[in-house]
Formats: C-alpha cells, sequence, structure tokens
C-alpha cells in the first residue's frame, strides 16, 4: 500500500515546508504567513506558483512546467528531499499544491493534516521568521497526475463518474460567486469538499471517506473525475479520494475553463 498522502504534527522531519495558505477573497494568504508561520516554512503563492495567469484556460490553468520548476526551485524544492505543504486548516489549498507537485513528478509531497491551526493548537512553535532557502533541484516533469480537459469531463460524466466539489448551491445554479454563468456540467454529482473534512479541518478516516464515495457512484471498476470553479477545490477532492484508495483524473479549467465556450451545455437544479 502506498503511503497516506497526509502527515502529521510532529513527523515533519527534514522536509522542505512550504506554507500555502490563501483565500479566494479576504486577506492575502502571505499576510497570514507574516503573522505566524511552522519554523523553516517558505510562503508558496498559489496564485503566482501553482497556476499559469487565468484567462481562457481558466482561473488557475496549469502553470507551465518551467514555470512551475523556477518558482519550486526558487522555494527551495528538490526531487530528493520530501515536501510538505500546509495552509491553515481545511488543505483546500494545500491540495492543490500536492497535486501540482505530483503532476510535475515530484516522489514524496505530504499535506499537513489540520493545517497551520491544528500545528498550533498542538502546541508545535511557530515563528515569524522568514527563511531565505537555499535554491532546489526539482525538475519538472510532467504527467505524473491524470487531468481532464472539457472534452473528457463531459465523457466522464456520460461513461465514469464526475464530481463537481462546488458548494450544492453553486452545483444547483442557485448562486454563482465567481463566475459568469452558473449551474454544473451536465451529468456530473454534487460533491462538496467540505464534507470531506471534520470541524477542525481534519480528513475524516479513508473508510468513511470511501463509504462516502461509494454514495456517489465511485466503484472500483469506474473512472472517476473532479471538477471545481477553477480546479483548486477539485484536487482536494482528488486528495481526499487518494485518502480512501481511489485514483481520480483532476479538469484543471473546471468550471471557469467551461464556461468559457458558450457551446457547451449547463444544467442547473
Amino acid at each position: 500500500m502506498s503511503p497516506s498522502p497526509l502527515i502529521d504534527p510532529g513527523d515533519l522531519g527534514e522536509a522542505t515546508i512550504l506554507d500555502v495558505r490563501w483565500r479566494l477573497v479576504g486577506t492575502p494568504g502571505i499576510e497570514s504567513y507574516r503573522e505566524g508561520h511552522l519554523p523553516g516554512a517558505v510562503f508558496c503563492d498559489l496564485d503566482a506558483d501553482l497556476a499559469a495567469p487565468a484567462g481562457s484556460e481558466g482561473r488557475h490553468p496549469l502553470p507551465d512546467a518551467g514555470a512551475f520548476q523556477e518558482a519550486m526551485r526558487r522555494l527551495g524544492v528538490s526531487g530528493s528531499r520530501p515536501v510538505v505543504v500546509y495552509d491553515e486548516a481545511d488543505s483546500t489549498s494545500a491540495a492543490r499544491a500536492w497535486w501540482t507537485l505530483r503532476y510535475f513528478g515530484h516522489p514524496d509531497v505530504r499535506v499537513l493534516d489540520g493545517g497551520y491551526r491544528r500545528w498550533a493548537d498542538e502546541g508545535f512553535p511557530v515563528t515569524k521568521e522568514e527563511p531565505v532557502p537555499e535554491p532546489g533541484d526539482f525538475t519538472a516533469r510532467p504527467g505524473g497526475m491524470p487531468v481532464l480537459d472539457a472534452a473528457r469531463a463531459a465523457a466522464l460524466a456520460d461513461d465514469g463518474v464526475l464530481l463537481d466539489a462546488r458548494a450544492g448551491e453553486r452545483y444547483r445554479g442557485e448562486v454563482e460567486p465567481v463566475d459568469p454563468v452558473a449551474g454544473h456540467i451536465p451529468g456530473a454529482v454534487s460533491a462538496p469538499t467540505s464534507e470531506n473534512v471534520d470541524g477542525s479541518g481534519r480528513f475524516h478516516p479513508a473508510e468513511f471517506l470511501r463509504e462516502r464515495f461509494i454514495s456517489f457512484g465511485v466503484l472500483p471498476e469506474v473512472p472517476v473525475g473532479a471538477y471545481c470553479g477553477s480546479g483548486v477545490t477539485a484536487a482536494h477532492e482528488v486528495l481526499a479520494l487518494a485518502i480512501a484508495g481511489v485514483p481520480a483524473a483532476l479538469y484543471v479549467g473546471s468550471w471557469s475553463n467551461w464556461v468559457s465556450d458558450p457551446s457547451r451545455p449547463i444544467a442547473k437544479g
């Protein structure tokens, strides 16, 4: 069995630590980092380091391999050294870092379960000191995780299980606070990522997650994929599926890419 993609405080060892706190709206993650972070942690900017500029491919499209490699080396990431990523608590943005590093070929990436909040609540040390990391030697090799484009996402909604990781009201098309069109990809199943974690932001046990995904039709012989608004919370869904032992593809462009083409169908309700 492959090791869990999660890690607990106290088990970090000599890993490179990336602080990936991020918010869609509100105070930028860098401000939280400056107020306190794990000793040795370097801030990783989701918008600049884990995504290409927004456009027709979505609000957080995949970065170019060269740009991602340069960003990770600047942050001190090396291919031979484990990486631990964390965010405030629920691993939403940390999961995007986990997924992107795995997609570009890093062999050992873990997510700190419960994030900064758990670390601090359990009495581990925090600091405001901002380290200057030694440049890393990470080499980005695309293809380490399966991906979907719009056509393959549509096909998977028919032939497999395509999970919509957004809140239920966005899936149903009742509200859409970010993208210009509300609704969901026809055939997709609503599976909000908020239900993958408990009230503290820690992931539910693997068996709980496995049963949850089975209720959505996720079975061993069925191909699975996930999407959200822009490929961030959907990475969290892929991480939860990995904890449950289920491989899944990520539609990186997600809804923000889907609605960029007005000919693509939209479902509501």
